[in-house]
Order: C-alpha cells, then sequence, then structure tokens
C-alpha cells in the first residue's frame, strides 16, 4: 500500500463523526470496535479475516479475542492518531462482521486513563516510567506516559500546589463514547454516587463515590484532538 500526504493527516472528532463509522468509536484517538460473535470459533473466523485484509493493506490493527467478543484498535502509529487509512479499514472490518454474522456493539467500548496530582510532573515521571515498564509519550510537555504493549492504561500528571508532606492522589479518567454518559452518571448515582460537576461537559464529567473519591467520564466532544 503506497501511502499518500492525505493518508498521514490526524482525524479529529468531528471529522471521524463525520465518516458515518457506526460500529466505532473515537476514545483517546484511537479507533475501538467491538463484535459480538457468541463464540470462540466464531472470533477466530473474523479474526482470521481481518487479518487477511489488514495484511492486504499493510496497516494492522490491535485485535483482542475472547470466547464471546472481537475488540479490535486502529490508529496509524507513524502518526499518532486517526487517518484515512484507519477510516478504510475500519469500513472493511465493519462488512466483514457483518458478512460473519457478527453483532457490533459500540457502547461497549472504552479506554482508561490514570491521573497524578504533581507539583512537578517532570521529577516523578522517569519514576513511574521504570516501575511499570512504561515509555514517555512526549505529548502536552512530555510526561505522559504508555504501555509499549498498549495493554495498561495512560498516566498522565495532572499539575496542583505543592504540599508541605508527602501527598498522593489517584483520579480515574474514563473516556467513553458520548451517547453512554447518561446512562453511566445514573448508574453511578444508583450505585450511591454523586455528579460533582459538569461544568465542562460534554468534554468531561466528575463523579464522586460515597466517600468523596473521584472519576472523570470523558468523551471526545469540545476537545481540539479525539
Amino acid at each position: 500500500m503506497t501511502i499518500s500526504d492525505d493518508d498521514k493527516v490526524i482525524l479529529d472528532g468531528p471529522a471521524i463523526e463525520a465518516e458515518g463509522l457506526a460500529d466505532w468509536r473515537v476514545l483517546l484517538g484511537v479507533l475501538h470496535a467491538r463484535f459480538e460473535t457468541g463464540g470462540f470459533n466464531a472470533g477466530v473466523t473474523l479474526v482470521q479475516a481481518i487479518g487477511a485484509a489488514a495484511d492486504e493493506m499493510d496497516h494492522h490493527p490491535d485485535v483482542d479475542l475472547s470466547y464471546p467478543r472481537v475488540d479490535v484498535r486502529l490508529s496509524s502509529h507513524d502518526v499518532g492518531g486517526v487517518t484515512r487509512r484507519d477510516v478504510v479499514l475500519a469500513r472493511a472490518i465493519s462488512e466483514m462482521a457483518s458478512r460473519l454474522g457478527a453483532t457490533p456493539a459500540p457502547s461497549g467500548t472504552s479506554a482508561l486513563e490514570l491521573a497524578l496530582d504533581t507539583h512537578d510532573p517532570a521529577e516523578i515521571a522517569p519514576f513511574w516510567a521504570a516501575v511499570l515498564g512504561y515509555d514517555l509519550a512526549g505529548a502536552d510537555d512530555g510526561t505522559d506516559l504508555v504501555d509499549p504493549f498498549g495493554s495498561g492504561p495512560t498516566i498522565w500528571f495532572q499539575r496542583c500546589e505543592e504540599h508541605p508532606a508527602p501527598h498522593q492522589r489517584w483520579h480515574l479518567d474514563l473516556r467513553v463514547p458520548p451517547e453512554v454518559v447518561e446512562e453511566r452518571i445514573a448508574a453511578a448515582r444508583a450505585a450511591g454516587g454523586a455528579l460533582v460537576s459538569d461544568a465542562e461537559a460534554p468534554r468531561f464529567w466528575v463523579l464522586a463515590d460515597a466517600q468523596g473519591n473521584q472519576v472523570c467520564l470523558t468523551t471526545w466532544q469540545g476537545r481540539s484532538h479525539a
């Protein structure tokens, strides 16, 4: 496959949504899809079809196969985001899944980030990279950490005031498809939680459990990048 300059342009959230990829959701700069296969052998067949298409395009997704489903993640690693190459392959994968009788389940997709509050990200980022075996991603101020094998959550550092004593506070950022936010908030409230703030919606909503531990539900909407 010959890669043109257009194939290297990173698409933002609205541009991806305009492509009408009904089976896919963009989460943290990656296209995610879940296909319910109902059985392992059916999943193997779908994975084999995806592999053949990926080899033909010379553009390869990350694929997870389990008993009832196949999860697929697509991005262009050479430019660090979703490009036209991913859109083309996503459409091909959806067509294969439909032909093989797999059911798309995009609302089941999600991407987890962990955030650590600190007054000096550069001071502690190398420690966490070393301990976890992560890479420094170079995003923003160069201190985001990513799992080189793609299985662990991204870790990023949120600036806060310096504390006089050692202090560590984590909170979770969970990127979800926009259409599932209201359902997740309702479920969290039903489980004893509370909505702390929706001031930054639809970029993110802040929720807390009964003891005040917070989590942010985030979407691509309202951002300059997906």
